[in-house]
């Protein structure tokens, strides 16, 4: 699955033809190797994150990672539709989205693609997430000390009716490819032994402070496509998920180094080693001149081998994104939900 870079180098901040982005084989259509992510955090506006996904169509992005629980998927469809008017055909595009955790039960969840597909204007998504493997749900804005009463570990049976609705999807053409995010090797095994369609792409935190190597070989080797979030190290993250211990990828002195060699800012080191590692890292940026430069990472001057083993030996295990308001009564920790053990926390 790793993935060449080509070897020129530019400065320019023009648009990238999008047949140069390189795309991965999925069980249906061919995945580009970076997308615009759209989640704007606490700090952008549906309208700019809308304005983002408009911009970087113009500059050659062809894939966009949506969520229900981002609340702009009506704004977003807007721009699709503009996109779409300006002559880009949707076979070209490649569209994610994501049921959030109170819309696990079946009904529930089909309801969700289908309002999801109707503010997004389209007929069917490319990929189709669950968010979280837990039906937990937590008020948009809360405090990392926020729980919800009903909320509920991990029980595989439960889950297992939640993915055959996700199957149904696939079945009836309104997802293309359906798809895990967060889950873990526990998790994972119990799904790929029950499942009848398995998860085409896992979603899952990558960036070179959190390398997650046992789960990115886990997921690869079962034939799943990683698709990274926070391959920056999510400078943009809520402050409830910001942690004292917290480290900064773009800070670390070896991307640092690399970045100075190849004339680029330390972000796009992040960028280059992630698609080079073979996952698919999902950026969010309002800036157009951050994300063209994100999407040219990935066309022109890759790094070196020797670099890449470089980033390989700086991972720190730093968790960004902990979740936890997501834990039920009686769980210890944020721990509990990643079965660091290698086994479910009941």
């Amino acid at each position: 699955m790793l993935v060449e870079i080509p070897s020129i180098r530019s400065s320019s901040t023009a648009a990238v033809n999008p047949t140069l982005v390189p795309r991965i084989p999925m069980p249906a259509g061919d995945i580009p190797v970076i997308g615009l992510g759209t989640f704007g955090s606490d700090h952008v506006s549906h309208e700019a994150a809308a304005e983002a996904v408009l911009g970087a169509a113009t500059a050659g992005y062809r894939h966009f990672d949506c969520a229900s629980v981002y609340g702009n998927e009506k704004q977003i469809g807007n721009a699709f539709r503009q996109i779409a008017h300006g002559g880009v055909s949707r076979h070209d595009l490649w569209i994610n989205s994501k049921v959030w955790n109170d819309r696990h039960e079946p009904y529930d969840l089909i309801d969700s693609c289908m309002r999801s597909l109707d503010d997004l204007q389209l007929d069917y998504v490319d990929l189709y997430f669950v968010h979280w493997p837990f039906p937990n749900f937590h008020p948009p804005g809360c405090s990392v000390d926020s729980r919800s009463p009903d909320a509920q570990r991990y029980i595989h049976a439960n889950f297992m009716k939640t993915w055959e609705a996700m199957e149904k999807l696939q079945e009836i053409g309104l997802a293309r490819n359906i798809g895990t995010s967060n889950m873990t090797i526990a998790k994972l095994d119990l799904l790929l032994r029950d499942a009848s369609i398995k998860p085409a792409a896992n979603e899952m935190e990558l960036h070179p402070h959190f390398q997650q190597p046992a789960l990115f070989d886990y997921v690869v080797g079962n034939g799943i496509v990683p698709i990274g979030y926070s391959p920056l190290g999510s400078p943009g993250r809520p402050e409830r998920d910001r942690a004292p211990e917290d480290t900064i990828d773009i800070e670390d002195p070896v991307i640092v180094s690399i970045a100075k060699a190849h004339g680029v800012h330390p972000a796009l080191v992040c960028i280059k080693w992630a698609v080079q590692r073979g996952q698919i890292p999902i950026p969010m940026s309002t800036n157009p001149r951050n994300y063209i430069a994100n999407l040219r990472a990935v066309v022109e001057d890759p790094l070196t081998s020797q670099e890449l083993e470089s980033i390989a030996k700086i991972d720190r295990n730093c968790r960004l994104i902990k979740g936890q308001v997501f834990l039920w009564e009686g769980a210890k920790g944020w721990e509990d939900l990643w079965d660091l053990d290698g086994v479910i926390v009941q």
